[in-house]
């Protein structure tokens, strides 16, 4: 029995990482190469080595496979047969079909949840509202970018939350996370624009108005309207770039 137990303890002892470990690095190795490729530390089509990626982020091949391969499932990365990854090509067609079918879908749900929403519903929309005319508070450009963009997305989501659909909450998830590469650029333009920002806060303040009023049809127009508005910003980036 001594034996048997002390074989175990060499085994484990000379086993490689635990599971819950290699998952935490996967995990890791996901989340900060998905950050950089939406902000642009890689360009479109950009061929991803893997030696550069190791250096980069202190990481063993495994999880980096792991995460490329989540990436690739989430169209962010293309795989090349034999010859390692890419980041994935953006366009301007991809731009335009993303933007509207998440404005159309919003539009949809916001309809939904003027119809099915609650006092919590119209409660958390006016709170989501506040804090996210707060943003003024951020003392640095970068911070100012991530408390806008987090509040920001905040208050959207309470806007539709009332639909009472984990479904279609699923289906907008996926859409939202296909929009972020694009939507980066947007973001650039806008949060550190103080006119930019101030256009935003009044369209922001015109929705929750008719929201609340449950004036559905008009709702749903504008959320189509609002979403769509920074689609001619990007196209412009787009090109300044030359990715389009």
């Amino acid at each position: 029995m001594i034996i048997v137990n002390e074989h175990v303890a060499k085994s484990s002892a000379g086993s490689d990482e635990p599971a819950d470990v290699k998952e935490n690095l996967g995990v890791r190795a996901y989340k900060q190469l998905k950050n950089d490729i939406i902000k642009g530390v890689f360009r479109p089509d950009e061929k991803l080595r893997m030696s550069a990626l190791k250096e980069r982020y202190d990481l063993g091949i495994g999880p980096l496979r792991e995460a490329l391969s989540q990436l690739v499932a989430e169209h962010l990365v293309v795989a090349i047969s034999q010859r390692g990854y890419r980041v994935a090509p953006m366009s301007l067609a991809e731009l335009h079909d993303i933007y509207d079918a998440r404005a159309q879908l919003e539009a949809m749900m916001l309809g939904l949840a003027i119809e099915r929403g609650d006092d919590a519903w119209e409660a958390d929309i006016l709170a989501k509202t506040y804090q996210l005319s707060k943003v003024s508070e951020a003392n640095t450009p970068r911070s100012l970018l991530e408390i806008w963009d987090a509040r920001h997305s905040e208050f959207h989501t309470a806007l539709v939350r009332g639909c009472h659909s984990p479904q279609l909450m699923k289906v907008r998830n996926g859409l939202f996370d296909k929009v972020q590469r694009y939507r980066h650029f947007w973001l650039k333009e806008t949060v550190f624009s103080e006119h930019a920002l101030d256009k935003k806060r009044q369209e922001h303040d015109a929705l929750v108005k008719v929201t609340l009023a449950h004036r559905k049809e008009d709702a749903e127009r504008m959320m189509r309207e609002h979403l769509m508005t920074p689609v001619p910003i990007i196209t412009s980036v787009m090109q300044q770039q030359g990715i389009a």
